[in-house]
């Protein structure tokens, strides 16, 4: 999964990106790694591994993983390749969801870009941007498309798709809030615009409101530009996860537990960005390796087989599986099948998350 972090100067988006990026190597104990000096690979946090981790003491411990990317360079203008417009827009194109930080807090020592605080005003400018390079891609594939009709009638319908998306993104709305058909959703997917990538609002809060923002004006107007477009939001305080971010595991829970706080950003983060994109984990786990897998939820066996190894896929037997919930209420492997929570399942079994699996395969 790989995310990128967008917003206006001054409202908290590189401190988050810095902030969470040590705090999930640290608290997961995976290396941290910088492919570019705005791109960070992150552990995602999953409380499971480390209950199998001593139940199985492997020889390796292998967690999920999000990337993030800083991205930077972002004017009015940007779709025009003003400022470092145009870097901007290519890397938005690479990522699979948008987090879009918000600057939600008063603060006199930090100058806001437009001399105010504005939500709805910030989140326009960065949409409209985004909705300019997509009037732009989608008029070049209109063009093409009025061409291919006259030798095929079938491109009528996504010529007519591409004219309903062309209309709203005039009318300032991302073509993820318009709604689409099953078919349509499969054709969106090959125009690939830039709104149409689903969007994950983090509102930044004060220190004050981390543990609730739920009297913050502005949080509840970031709220209602999401929920009108069928995004995801969360409040979160990037000056609290900096002071975070170098904490040993249980230093954190403490901190976290004295500012009233059940859990971290990137614990928000990582949820909501999984509910967004429509995915889940199951495990494997062994004396070799205790490992997470990131699947869509939706997979069947043998697919998610295929995320370890092809040859599991292709030769595919059956699936051993248990539930984590189960295994930990029995404690051990031995005792889930004497009660019989150990499950042969088939090919048509769907995934769920937490599902421990041992694949069964013949090549």
């Amino acid at each position: 999964m790989k995310l990128g972090i967008v917003g206006l100067p001054n409202v908290g988006k590189s401190t988050l990106f810095n902030a969470i990026t040590q705090a999930g190597a640290e608290s997961a104990n995976y290396p941290f790694c910088t492919i570019e000096p705005n791109v960070g690979i992150v552990a995602v946090p999953d409380e499971r591994l480390d209950v199998l981790t001593k139940m199985h003491n492997p020889k390796k411990v292998t967690p999920a993983i999000i990337e993030f990317v800083d991205i930077a360079g972002l004017v009015k203008g940007a779709s025009r390749g003003e400022g470092l417009g145009n870097k901007f827009l290519s890397h938005i194109r690479e990522v699979d969801a948008i987090v879009h930080v918000v600057r939600c807090f008063e603060d006199s020592n930090i100058v806001h870009v437009d001399g105010n605080i504005g939500p709805a005003r910030d989140i326009e400018t960065i949409n409209l941007e985004l909705v300019f390079a997509d009037l732009e891609m989608i008029e070049r594939r209109i063009d093409r498309v009025k061409k291919a009709l006259k030798g095929d009638k079938k491109f009528q319908v996504e010529l007519d798709l591409l004219e309903r998306v062309k209309v709203g993104l005039e009318e300032g709305k991302p073509a993820r809030a318009l709604d689409y058909s099953d078919e349509e959703k499969d054709m969106m997917r090959e125009v690939a615009l830039l709104t149409m990538k689903p969007v994950l609002y983090a509102a930044n809060v004060s220190e004050d409101e981390a543990a609730d923002a739920s009297e913050n004006a502005m949080v509840a107007e970031v709220k209602g530009i999401a929920d009108a477009e069928g995004s995801e939001v969360i409040a979160i305080c990037a000056r609290i996860e900096e002071e975070i971010a170098e904490l040993e595991p249980e230093e954190k829970k403490e901190f976290l537990a004295e500012m009233g706080m059940a859990e971290s950003g990137l614990d928000k983060i990582v949820k909501s960005s999984y509910k967004l994109l429509g995915l889940i984990s199951y495990l494997t786990a062994g004396e070799p390796e205790v490992r997470a897998w990131t699947i869509t939820n939706g997979t069947k066996a043998p697919q998610a087989a295929g995320k370890i190894h092809s040859d599991f896929e292709k030769g595919f037997i059956r699936a051993e599986v248990i539930h984590y919930d189960d295994l930990i209420a029995c404690g051990n492997m031995v005792a889930a099948k004497e009660k019989g929570l150990v499950r042969s399942e088939g090919k048509e079994y769907v995934m769920k998350d937490g599902d421990i699996v041992l694949f069964r395969f013949n090549v």
